[in-house]
């Protein structure tokens, strides 16, 4: 049984319904010039991310990320190379976090109890508030000069998150995000596709 809950409770970057799109930004150093970006590494064990880490603490989930970003990064020209001599090193974190809303509404009363209306307070100046939470989850990938080991380009996407049925599930979504976080990296890589 905990095994299948693994599947359901994992990864951040989703969605609760169908609907509910990504939140995707993305920030570099403006000064930098990524034309020189031809090869890429993931980090070593002792360059790794730190320990509370969703992607960390789930190592399976951060394959699937890795597969996602080096499909995504081939795809842009660039090469995997496992050399310390890369141009390029990805980092990737995960986290979640509880959030929660705040719903109003106006209703009408409704006959209910000895007293009849429930909801008394309705009209222009009344209604009721409820609160309710939920679980965000972040995806970032991170794109540091491996010679400086500078951050120069961020990319978060945010959802909220569900629970998956099947590893496949998983996959989609992150295939999704990671998708969307990379469209704009390298800087400049979105309008020369289109041509603008």
């Amino acid at each position: 049984m905990k095994k299948n809950r693994f599947f359901l409770h994992l990864f951040v970057v989703i969605l609760l319904s169908g609907c509910s799109p990504f939140s995707v930004v993305s920030d570099y150093d403006r000064k930098y010039d990524f034309r020189s970006f031809q090869t890429y590494r993931w980090p070593t064990e002792n360059e790794g991310i730190r320990k509370g880490d969703v992607l960390v603490e789930h190592p399976l989930v951060y394959k699937r990320v890795q597969s996602a970003v080096n499909s995504q990064l081939r795809a842009k020209g660039f090469r995997l190379t496992g050399a310390k001599q890369a141009d390029f090193i990805v980092y990737a974190h995960a986290g979640i976090k509880k959030r929660r809303t705040y719903h109003h509404s106006v209703g009408v009363g409704v006959p209910f109890g000895p007293y009849h209306w429930y909801r008394p307070w309705w009209g222009p100046y009344g209604g009721y508030t409820f609160v309710s939470y939920y679980d965000e989850g972040s995806l970032v990938v991170d794109i540091i000069d491996a010679r400086t080991k500078d951050l120069v380009w961020r990319g978060v996407a945010t959802r909220i998150v569900r629970d998956y049925r099947t590893p496949e599930d998983m996959q989609r979504d992150i295939n999704e995000a990671v998708g969307k976080i990379l469209a704009t990296f390298p800087p400049g890589a979105e309008a020369a596709a289109t041509g603008k």
